[in-house]
């Protein structure tokens, strides 16, 4: 159902796609829009290797929540900035596409403890972290994407 990549000798292993999700803290999330318009925006992510999804947190009104009520199906996009070797101009660069399926929750538990993970990405301040969950998890919807997919390439800018 999805397509291998073109240049296969650029692919990288699955088990360093999950290593990008773990590291990098965002990415551009792409849906079906309206009219037959994609809409893609970028969002900060956090990967959860006991559940294997990846998460986002929004409010619970808008253009993307309506958009994923209508159509469950994403593609989400993460690239790393990249490395320059010693005696090297150009960058090397890997990036991941991940499609899956949004499912979309209000758990407060799990809205907590998902909120803690992703800002520990950001802060290791726990009393802000803690103050920011208890002041915005009611308002707060989890987007929780499971992974139909995903692969992954090492690109040379040059």
């Amino acid at each position: 159902m999805f397509r291998e990549l073109t240049r296969i000798k650029q692919k990288i292993p699955e088990s360093e796609c999950i290593e990008l999700l773990i590291k990098e803290t965002r990415g551009v999330l792409s849906m079906a829009g309206e009219d037959g318009y994609p809409y893609a925006i970028p969002l900060n992510h956090c990967y959860d290797p006991a559940s294997g999804k990846v998460y986002f947190h929004c409010g619970k009104i808008g253009y993307k929540t309506d958009l994923l009520r209508q159509n469950d199906k994403v593609c989400y996009v993460v690239t790393e900035n990249g490395v320059r070797q010693e005696g090297e101009w150009w960058l090397t660069v890997r990036s991941i596409v991940v499609f899956g399926r949004i499912e979309m929750t209000e758990d407060l538990a799990e809205i907590e403890r998902i909120s803690e993970l992703l800002s520990s990405k950001f802060t290791t301040d726990a009393a802000y972290i803690r103050d920011e969950i208890e002041k915005y998890a009611a308002s707060t919807l989890l987007l929780k994407m499971s992974i139909d997919h995903i692969s992954g390439k090492r690109v040379k800018e040059k």
